[in-house]
């Protein structure tokens, strides 16, 4: 089910905590280690730690470009079954571009897909709540719309999540920030195919304050606000 604006906007903004709490680790159920290591390591993700006490216990930790969040798995980890972690969000600015990158690895991804029915949230069971799966993006490339899915050799379930425009509240304008440089290319872009269309409008004249014009798209682009024109 979509979300509208007016629901995000229903929101408390003084129900919110006030500390700061960062998600830092997920844990994923695996059966053989190695081959989860080896897994992982296919995808591009950088190896954190890899601690073996020898006898009983063993944990590894990888971390996806960019983000703030790694996950762990290993030897007495978790006691849930291995492949039970399923709907695991991956969010990516330009996702032909994170699909093409996986298959240039070796790792077998579906195809880009929307769901008919609005956003495709929780894990990868396409009926799942009379969702209803269409082949190729979103047809208005809205963000949080478009997906493309793969599983780890257990089959825990990822997700990959097109996001290039926030939800008003998700992000503070005043605190813009790309977690890569993947990310800040693909935004610059973005900016510059729009400015290219605010020039047509204003009679092909060339602008001169073109930074100013970028860095306004830019911060309302994360914060979710109006796109200047």
């Amino acid at each position: 089910m979509a979300i509208t604006k007016e629901e995000v906007r229903s929101v408390n903004p003084s129900s919110v905590a006030k500390v700061d709490t960062k998600l830092e680790i997920v844990v994923i159920p695996v059966s053989d280690v190695d081959r989860a290591k080896e897994f992982y390591g296919r995808l591009g993700w950088r190896l954190d730690a890899d601690y073996d006490n020898g006898s009983d216990f063993r944990v590894i930790q990888f971390t996806p470009p960019g983000s703030g969040c790694s996950v762990i798995f290993g030897r007495n980890v978790t006691a849930a079954p291995p492949g039970s972690a399923q709907g695991l969000y991956l969010i990516v600015s330009d996702i032909a571009a994170a699909r093409k990158e996986l298959l240039s690895r070796g790792v077998d991804i579906s195809e880009v897909f929307h769901d008919a029915g609005g956003v495709y949230a929780g894990p990868d069971q396409p009926y799942l709540f009379g969702r209803l799966r269409v082949s190729g993006p979103d047809p208005d490339h809205r963000s949080y719309r478009t997906f493309a899915s793969f599983n780890d050799p257990d089959g825990n379930g990822w997700l990959f999540q097109e996001i290039t425009t926030r939800l008003p509240g998700r992000i503070d304008s005043a605190a813009t920030s790309f977690a890569s440089a993947n990310d800040l290319a693909s935004a610059l872009r973005r900016a510059g195919a729009a400015h290219g269309e605010h020039e047509k409008r204003t009679g092909g004249k060339y602008d001169e304050n073109w930074p100013d014009w970028y860095a306004s798209y830019m911060v309302a682009e994360q914060a979710g606000k109006e796109l200047p024109q």
